[in-house]
């Protein structure tokens, strides 16, 4: 299974049509959007995206709590499931207990991985470039043993996206 992830996309809607454009051709099946969306262009982008998605709230975000039965966007943290795998979803960091397979988060602006406790805690970074000019999210691979996370980023002042893989042992 692949699972396209990424958070704070904030005004760069262009930004974040690319990245999903980018997950998908990197074989996503999903996407998680771990908040601050804030506008509505940016929810309707993943809903054009064609795969199934959920979304969270971020603390830029209640303008869009009008949108919460349109769109598939849920109060954090929000539990699920894909397949057989267990996530918790949240933007802020404040419920990073290990009680799913996975954890994703936002709010930081900073790519961070992590397996601890038999759960995999990812925050796939930003998209929108504020704190730092790179545009980054993540492609998540879950296999029968194993966890693979590529951080995939780019400068905004180029077109050649770079990536990172982190590989864990479940």
């Amino acid at each position: 299974m692949i699972v396209g992830l990424l958070s704070d996309s904030h005004t760069k809607s262009s930004y974040q049509r690319e990245v999903i454009s980018k997950l998908k051709s990197k074989g996503a099946k999903y996407l998680i959007h771990a908040g601050d969306l804030i506008q509505r262009e940016n929810l309707e982008s993943l809903k054009e995206s064609g795969l199934p998605y959920v979304a969270v709230f971020g603390n830029g975000d209640s303008n869009l709590y009008q949108f919460a039965n349109i769109y598939n966007i849920k109060k954090e943290p929000y539990y699920f499931k894909i397949e057989d795998t267990t996530f918790k979803l949240m933007h802020l960091p404040y419920y990073m207990s290990a009680d799913t397979n996975i954890v994703v988060y936002g709010h930081t602006h900073t790519f961070a991985i992590e397996y601890k406790g038999g759960t995999l805690f990812v925050n796939p970074g930003e998209v929108c470039a504020r704190e730092k000019p790179i545009i980054e999210c993540a492609v998540l691979k879950i296999e029968s043993s194993y966890y693979k996370v590529i951080r995939m980023f780019r400068q905004i002042d180029t077109d050649i996206w770079h990536q990172e893989v982190y590989e864990y042992n479940k």
